[in-house]
């Protein structure tokens, strides 16, 4: 049994290929950064550190990697894995898109068995990204077998992987800090073939829908806030900042909000989801997760996005009729997040300093600088000064 990983990254080497290896399934990783796959056949082997627990950690040998250039050899294991994991990040998703169409059209050819893609994103509908791509590209030969055999589906990672320590890295710099849970939940209504036999930890879930959604706009949405509002606070480590008060209160906020308008709109009792904003709330508070606010403050400008965890939330607590108070607050701190060695955060105190804050609202968040929302933000910029948040 094989499987391929798109993605060598922090999720894919602490999760989903720690997992396979627990399990003792043979994997490979496609990796576009040609030194990170050059590292990882160099070395062949890599550590996961469970953030809390020693006694789980554990090396991972017999790693190794493609490169993007080495299409022909992605194509040819695309054609014999039982399965694909995907890890690449959700902005870089259309750039898997031509080697599964290639591996498609290969196994349409040589092995008749089906096939899943299993998307490992935090990130909004992963899957028919990735659907879409491939219905648009691939050849009417193998069309048939794409639509019969290929079944494309989401896992939802509650994992975090966290950046590891220079004196860590210059043992194994391919070292890996994860946190300390292993249920790997995805969507099984959705498979065209059994998963690999034997992986450690599924939870297959038939009802799936909003399951994604539900986890983005509530770890997510908490996240942000956390990062964006301990940043302006002055806090460097995600779990000190969800110990402050005042970001306590106004997370509260944020959960109330959220889970609202995700009840009304999949329909699952308030309590419930807000039992889901505990488990949330105890992974920001918990220090054995030593994670930096600057790592999860980092590309501001893409956190303010239309669709994501903030400004995301906040439309969608408007469709269902929820004031999202609390997380204009947030989008409010956000747009004034500073750090210099951060290029669009640079460019994100630009804009401000040289456009003001309709631009910004305008060109970063899509968002109408006189309409309800927008006016909204406008008035927690006033409030957060008037509160002395911002210096």
């Amino acid at each position: 049994m094989s499987c391929v990983i798109f993605g060598a990254g922090k999720i894919a080497r602490g999760f989903v290929g720690h997992l396979l290896f627990l399990s003792k399934i043979d994997f490979i990783f496609v990796e576009k950064v040609d030194a990170l796959a050059d590292l990882i056949n160099e070395r062949g082997q890599y550590t996961v550190n469970i953030l809390g627990d020693s006694s789980k950690n554990t090396l991972v040998t017999g790693a190794k990697a493609l490169k993007f250039s080495e299409g022909d050899k992605i194509a040819d294991a695309i054609a014999e894995a039982d399965c694909i994991f995907d890890a690449v990040g959700g902005k870089n998703l259309g750039e898997i898109v031509p080697f599964l169409i290639s591996g498609i059209e290969k196994r349409a050819k040589v092995n008749p068995k089906p096939l899943n893609i299993v998307t490992c994103e935090n990130w909004k509908l992963p899957a028919d990204i990735l659907r879409r791509g491939i219905e648009e590209g691939i050849c009417e030969d193998a069309r048939a077998f794409f639509e019969a055999n290929v079944g494309i589906t989401e896992a939802v990672i509650m994992r975090s992987a966290i950046e590891s320590t220079p004196d860590m890295l210059a043992k194994d710099p391919l070292v890996v800090n994860a946190q300390d849970f292993w249920e790997f939940p995805y969507d099984a209504s959705r498979l065209k073939a059994p998963m690999p036999e034997g992986m450690m930890c599924q939870k297959p879930i038939y009802e799936f829908t909003g399951f994604l959604e539900r986890k983005f706009y509530t770890y997510n949405a908490a996240n942000g806030t956390t990062s964006f509002v301990g940043a302006l606070l002055g806090y460097k480590y995600i779990a000190d900042a969800a110990h402050d008060e005042r970001i306590l209160r106004l997370l509260d906020g944020v959960y109330n909000e959220t889970a609202t308008a995700l009840s009304k709109k999949h329909n699952f009792p308030f309590d419930e989801q807000w039992a889901f904003t505990r488990t949330s709330l105890r992974k920001l508070q918990d220090r054995n997760i030593v994670d930096y606010i600057e790592r999860n403050a980092r590309d501001p400008m893409r956190k303010l996005g239309k669709d994501d965890r903030l400004v995301g939330s906040a439309r969608l607590c408007l469709e269902y009729g929820v004031k999202p108070e609390s997380l204009a607050t947030a989008i409010a701190c956000a747009m004034h997040y500073e750090e210099p060695s951060d290029e669009f955060a640079v460019a994100l105190k630009a804009m401000r300093e040289n456009e003001g804050y309709d631009a910004i609202l305008e060109k970063v968040c899509s968002l109408d600088p006189n309409g309800e929302l927008g006016m909204l933000v406008k008035e927690k910029i006033a409030q957060i000064k008037e509160w002395g948040w911002l210096k």
